[in-house]
C-alpha cells in the first residue's frame, strides 16, 4: 500500500494579491517558502517527495526535500491545478466586472477545465506514483483545485483548502481511500496567507 499526502503548496505571489492562478507560474512569496519550512518541520516521516511541475508547488516541494532529507521532487505533471481559462490572473471583484453573475451562480468560461477531465489526468498521475513509492509514504505537492476535486471523488466533506494543508490519501491494489486532512500549520503561520485570498478553490 502507497501513503500518499497530498499538499496545496505555500502562499504564492498571486495567493497575496488575491488572483486566481489556474495554470498560470507565479512564484512563492517570501511568507510561502516560510510555510514550506514550517510544514516539513511538522512532517511525519516520509520517503519520497513529489510535485506539481508548476513553481508554486514544485519550490514548496523541493524546500520540503532539502528539510527533511529526501531527493529532489518526482516532477508530476498530472497534478497541475486546473485550467480556469480566463479567470486567470483576475480578483474575484475583477471577474465580476467582466463576466457579471458567474460566479453567484457557478457559471464558468468557456474552455474551462471540466471535472472528469481533470479527475482523469489526477487519478492517472497518482496511480503512477503510486505503483514507482510502492509500499512507500510520500509527500505530493499540488494544488487547492486538485486536492479538492479528489475529495469529492472520494466522498469527502468539501472544506478549504489552505496553503500548506492537505489530505491523506492511500493507494492499494489500484483502489484509491480518503484518510485524514492534515493541517501542519497554525493560524500565526497562515494568518497573512489567507486574509487576502478568495474563497475560490483554484490556486
Amino acid at each position: 500500500m502507497a501513503r500518499l499526502l497530498l499538499l496545496r503548496h505555500g502562499q504564492s505571489e498571486w495567493n497575496a494579491l488575491g488572483r486566481w492562478q489556474g495554470q498560470a507560474d507565479p512564484p512563492l512569496s517570501p511568507l510561502g517558502r516560510r510555510q514550506a519550512a514550517a510544514a516539513a518541520a511538522r512532517l511525519e516521516p516520509v520517503d519520497v517527495i513529489a510535485a506539481s511541475t508548476l513553481q508554486r508547488s514544485r519550490v514548496s516541494a523541493e524546500i520540503i526535500a532539502e528539510i527533511t532529507g529526501c531527493d529532489p521532487p518526482i516532477p508530476m505533471p498530472e497534478l497541475i491545478e486546473r485550467d480556469v481559462r480566463e479567470f486567470s490572473g483576475l480578483t474575484r471583484a475583477e471577474i465580476e466586472e467582466r463576466y457579471p453573475g458567474f460566479l453567484e451562480e457557478g457559471r464558468r468560461p468557456p474552455g474551462w477545465e471540466q471535472d472528469d477531465a481533470l479527475l482523469a489526468r489526477v487519478l492517472a498521475g497518482l496511480q503512477r506514483l503510486a505503483a514507482l513509492v510502492s509500499e512507500q509514504t510520500a509527500a505530493v505537492v499540488t494544488h487547492g483545485g486538485v486536492i479538492r476535486s479528489l475529495e469529492g471523488h472520494l466522498g469527502c466533506r468539501p472544506d478549504r483548502v489552505a496553503n500548506m494543508s492537505g489530505r491523506w490519501v492511500t493507494v492499494a491494489n489500484g483502489q484509491m481511500a480518503a484518510g485524514e486532512r492534515f493541517r501542519p500549520l497554525d493560524g500565526a503561520d497562515l494568518q497573512e496567507a489567507d486574509a487576502p485570498v478568495p474563497p475560490a478553490k483554484f490556486g
